[in-house]
């Protein structure tokens, strides 16, 4: 606010200046321009170079009979000064027209900046905060689908972290309509199978020795299987984008499997105090049967017939959140979400709050902000500073704790929702207004159609831990 006033009362500035020097900040001012001076400009300015000229050479030609006789005596100095007095008047109407024309030239860009904003050759890029870049910036690139978020989440090699980044960034480039940018994803492509070469040794020196064949086998997949890279590139240069989407959909399903296998545990220790609490060690798969309410039916897959229960599946995510993972797997486990029944709020599918069961851990808040090896605890983000959780809650079927009654320093030891993510309802950079203030631990990647359907009192009629029981540690009860 503070910087708009100081605008309001802006002075235009002397139109003799360089042009290397001006500097026409990005923010929209008070000023009063209109196309009708511009012309007018020309008119007085430009005349008065040829007026100014006239004097002079008014000024000169009496000048020369005089400078004649009193010269006549010496011709070499009487020719050198008529050079010197030709050359001056020369130098100064030069001058004159110079600093005229960039007078013209400032004021025509003050017009073009104002009637439409943009950055100019001086325009100062590290003025703009790390935060209104990323709540600015048409394409945050914030991860959109659970699978997308869940393969950044990984903590893999850098040289498989640098194929996935080179291959996600294609997937952007899909976005753009009309004529698709081939030649750069084609680069992207070379540039991730150059790395996959080049970095072959220490990307399989990074599986485990007990899953060292299955990464061969992966890794020789990506390079030249029916889904990898190679094929990849077949499709780009055929310019089909649907072959493209499916070509890289396998490309990038082969590595996350193969980083999966690069990281079979935490790449963190967790602080001692929390030693106590269920951890989950890596990905869990839980799979929820729903049963509607009221006796009707969800509406049929495919070519099928209405179904009375629905199946939906949730990956869960101990890397990034072991502590709130590990507490919601157990309860699965322990069969605590047998017949609870679920309600609709606003973008929500929450459960009971399970107060009377007294039942689950009460784990504090857990938030892994990007580009952090650990997550932060007790603390909630914020996104006007710039800081986004790995697991971000603006996806659509993201999975995430309830705050504690007691303290929102703390999660609720049972009470879980689904989020209905609306980009409608969204703020800047398309963020949720929630963003990071819960603790996602995982996002729905099976029945993410069945999600709107889910009405108040429907229930869930089992939860099962299909995949991660052993990588779910429980503390010692002794």
């Amino acid at each position: 606010m503070r910087r708009a006033k100081n605008l309001c009362n802006y002075q235009p500035p002397s139109m003799a200046f360089s042009l290397s020097s001006t500097i026409i900040p990005h923010t929209r001012v008070s000023i009063n321009v209109s196309l009708t001076p511009i012309q007018p400009f020309f008119s007085t300015h430009l005349p008065s170079i040829r007026s100014k000229r006239t004097r002079r050479e008014q000024t000169v030609a009496p000048i020369r009979p005089t400078l004649g006789r009193i010269l006549a005596k010496n011709p070499s100095m009487e020719v050198k000064n008529r050079h010197e007095i030709l050359t001056n008047l020369y130098t100064s109407t030069f001058e004159c027209g110079r600093k005229s024309f960039e007078s013209a030239v400032a004021v025509i860009l003050v017009f073009i900046q104002i009637a439409s904003p943009l950055p100019l050759a001086s325009w100062n890029s590290w003025s703009i905060s790390p935060s209104e870049a990323v709540l600015y910036s048409p394409d945050t690139k914030v991860p959109r689908t659970g699978e997308l978020a869940l393969r950044k989440a990984i903590p893999a090699n850098a040289n498989m972290k640098a194929i996935q980044d080179s291959l996600e960034d294609i997937s952007y480039l899909l976005r753009i309509p009309q004529r698709k940018p081939y030649g750069t994803m084609e680069g992207n492509v070379k540039k991730a199978l150059k790395i996959a070469v080049d970095e072959k040794q220490s990307i399989l020196s990074s599986v485990p020795a007990d899953f060292r064949e299955k990464g061969s086998e992966l890794y020789a997949s990506l390079i030249d299987g029916k889904g990898g890279l190679q094929t990849l590139l077949e499709c780009i240069k055929d310019k089909d984008p649907d072959k493209v989407s499916l070509g890289l959909s396998s490309s990038l399903d082969t590595v996350a499997q193969l980083e999966l296998l690069q990281a079979p545990g935490l790449s963190f220790f967790l602080p001692q105090q929390y030693l106590k609490y269920p951890r989950l060690t890596g990905r869990g798969l839980v799979e929820f049967s729903i049963e509607r309410g009221d006796g009707s039916t969800f509406s049929p897959e495919s070519g099928g017939e209405p179904r009375k229960t629905a199946t939906i599946q949730v990956v869960l995510d101990g890397y990034s959140a072991p502590l709130t993972a590990g507490n919601f797997a157990k309860l699965v486990v322990d069969g605590a979400y047998n017949g609870v029944k679920l309600n609709c709020v606003n973008q929500a599918i929450i459960s009971d709050s399970g107060l009377d069961k007294n039942i689950g851990y009460s784990v504090p808040l857990e938030m892994m902000p990007s580009g952090q090896f650990e997550p932060l605890y007790k603390t909630t983000l914020s996104v006007q500073d710039g800081e986004l959780p790995v697991l971000p809650l603006s996806v659509y079927g993201a999975v995430a704790m309830a705050h504690s009654d007691a303290s929102e320093e703390y999660s609720s030891p049972y009470q879980f929702f689904f989020y209905l993510y609306d980009k409608r309802s969204a703020g800047l950079g398309g963020l949720s207004f929630d963003e990071g203030q819960f603790s996602v631990f995982g996002y729905t990647t099976v029945g993410r159609e069945i999600l709107p359907e889910i009405k108040t009192g429907d229930v869930i009629r089992s939860a099962k831990l299909v995949e991660g029981q052993d990588r779910l540690v429980l503390p010692d009860e002794n």
